[in-house]
This record gives structure tokens, sequence and C-alpha cells, in this order.
């Protein structure tokens, strides 16, 4: 089977679908076909993907394959060199309707990673936490990298440095990854979520956990959140963590809000009356900027002063660290392939399987999810 693995033009990707590690895994069995400089931002040169098997040639050849890896999404020019029946994989977005339509009308057999449900047998295949994961620890270095004081407490011949203090909002994967990026800076740390099973994880990396008391048993049950995810609280309750968040915030040097439900806009959870209250110089890393932020006042790549506290609004933090990114989700996509390629190194792709019915967009033509 020709498997293709394509430069990603998206500006700003910097992520590649495959590795030489996950090349050499396949090319025993499978023909590997990477465009030319498609590694090159992940640090990964042409020669080591020949070294590891991999065929090197142009974006007509990669595309052309029987399946093609990617990160993203495939343009409306990548999907002009794909032909009928090619199976795609990477993060499509599978709530972008208009692009779902478009790769069904191309023939496509789309799946998209970011909706592997959270089971047991999929873990090793979940992008999602994988990039989360990166993301979280980046947030983290952009912050101590605007922040203009010390994250540790520091006792000099000058005097003593207070440690900074740090507020996490949603404690995903991205969130755990902050809070212990943070900790081994040195910093002080509160977090906060709507979930109750995470001021566990949160105590064990040595912060301390906000907690809203939940008053109704609606309320409780809805905490519980769905398939890995939070789910929106009610508004009595959003009330009340916004009246206790601010009172933190008050105190923060630095926030980091992760707070993101997939396909819907991200909840607001920190208000501009927040940030004035702020110490002048704080900082915020908005992981959710690409979905509207966890702060009102963010905008989308930039950095920006407002109130005089800095706004950081990058998306896509895995980016920045696209050698790791890269290689994370490589593995993740290796994973993926063994449930579409049988036994006998041929193509199955079977729709009964709970993995594969989730992340199946579009096949022959027929658009299967909206």
């Amino acid at each position: 089977m020709r498997i293709g693995i394509p430069a990603e033009t998206r500006p700003g990707e910097t992520r590649v679908a495959a590795t030489p590690e996950t090349i050499k895994k396949l090319s025993a069995k499978h023909q590997l076909i990477v465009q030319a400089g498609a590694g090159l931002a992940a640090s990964i040169t042409d020669d080591a993907y020949a070294a590891a098997g991999a065929q090197i040639a142009g974006a007509a050849e990669a595309f052309g394959a029987d399946v093609v890896l990617k990160v993203r999404a495939p343009s409306e020019e990548e999907r002009a060199l794909i032909k009928p029946g090619t199976v795609v994989i990477g993060m499509l977005n599978p709530f972008d309707a208009a692009n779902n339509a478009a790769m069904a009308s191309a023939g496509l057999r789309a799946l998209a990673l970011e909706a592997v449900p959270r089971i047991t047998r999929a873990q090793s295949m979940d992008v999602l936490s994988s990039q989360a994961n990166i993301a979280g620890y980046k947030a983290v270095m952009i912050a101590a990298n605007t922040y203009q004081r010390f994250m540790p407490m520091l006792m000099t011949a000058a005097g003593t440095v207070k440690a900074a203090r740090v507020l996490i909002m949603g404690v995903g994967v991205a969130g755990l990854q902050a809070i212990a990026t943070a900790k081994r800076l040195g910093a002080v740390i509160e977090a906060s979520d709507v979930r109750p099973p995470v001021k566990e994880q949160v105590e064990s990396l040595g912060a301390k956990f906000i907690d809203v008391p939940f008053l109704t048993d609606e309320e409780r049950e809805i905490a519980k959140g769905v398939g890995g995810y939070a789910r929106s609280m009610p508004p009595d309750w959003m009330a009340r963590q916004s009246a206790l968040v601010h009172e933190r915030a008050k105190l923060a040097d630095i926030i980091i809000t992760t707070a993101l439900i997939p396909g819907r806009p991200a909840p607001v959870l920190i208000s501009e009356d927040t940030v004035k209250a702020m110490k002048p110089g704080s900082v915020i890393v908005d992981l959710a900027v690409s979905q509207g932020g966890n702060c009102p006042l963010s905008e989308l790549n930039k950095t920006v002063i407002k109130h005089g506290v800095h706004i950081v609004g990058e998306p896509d933090l895995a980016t920045l660290v696209a050698a790791d990114a890269s290689a994370l989700y490589a593995r993740n996509v290796l994973d993926f392939l063994k449930l579409i390629i049988d036994k006998d190194d041929q193509l199955v792709i079977d729709r009964e399987d709970e993995i594969i019915k989730a992340t199946l967009l579009c096949a022959d033509g027929q658009l299967l999810r909206t």
C-alpha cells in the first residue's frame, strides 16, 4: 500500500504527520512517500526520512497515495491532488460542516482523529491529549517569558523575591501539564475546574484546588462531565465560580485558561472587570482563544496589553514545540493505522468498530457527519 505524507500548507502549522521513527515501522511492508521538505519545520530532514525507508517526492506523489496522512484538513488546492476513494487521516476539524461536505464531494474517505472517543482502547490514538499536553507546557513557558519577574522565590544578598502566584483555569490534560510545569519553575499554584474528581489530581501535583460548592443534585450531575470533557454548568454555579475566581485572580500574577468544549464557543472565565482588578504586569495566557477565548479581551494571534495586563492569544501552542509535537502526533497516527490495516497488510475500514464509527466523516461521496 502507498502511504503519503505531504507538507502542511496551513499558515503557522509546523508539525508533520510522520517521523523517521514511524516511517521505519511502516516501510517494511508499505511504500512511504514523503513530500520534500515536509519535516523541516519539525527539525526532520529529507535525508532522515530517506534513511528510514521513505521515498522523497513532490506534493502530487504524496497526495496521490492510497492513504494520506495529514496534520490539518486538506485545503481546496490539496483536495484537487487527491484522487476519489483515498483515505485521509488527520485533525480534520469534524465540526467544520463546510469542509466535511467538500471532502465528501471529492470522494474522500476522511477520518478525523479529534473525534477518537476517550475510551481505554483509544488512549494511544488520542491526539487531543498528546497535543494539549504540549500546549500546557508551552503556555507556562510563554507566561514566564512575558512576566517581568521571577517565577520561583529567591533569597539573595539584595533581599528576598516572592514566588509568582499562578492560577490555572480548567484542569484537563493541558491544565495538569501547566500545573506540573509551573511547579517545576517554583511558582505557587491554584487551580479551578467544574469536575470534582480533578481535585485529587491538582493536589497531587502540589497545587491548591479552588472549590466551588455544588448546591443542587443537578449541578453535581453536570459536573461529572461526559466522554472525558467538562459540560456547561448552570448559570447560578457559574456566577458563584466567577465571584470566587475574581477574588483569586486579583492575587494572581499569571493566569492560564484552558477551558474548552469541542465544537462550542469557549466559556468566559475571566471577565473584563476581573482583568481590571488584576495587578499591573500580570499575564493571561488564553489557550481557548481560537474558539472565542476564556477572556473576552483576548485577540487571536496577538499578545495585547489591556488594563495593564498582558493577554496572550496565541492558538495552537503545540506548533511552537514542533519536533516533540510531531513525534507524539505521529505515534498517535501509527496506532490509528493499525485499526484500518489488517493482518494481511490490506486496507480495511470496519464501520462497526466504535473508533472508526466515531471518526469517519465521509465515505463514497456520502457525508456521515453534519
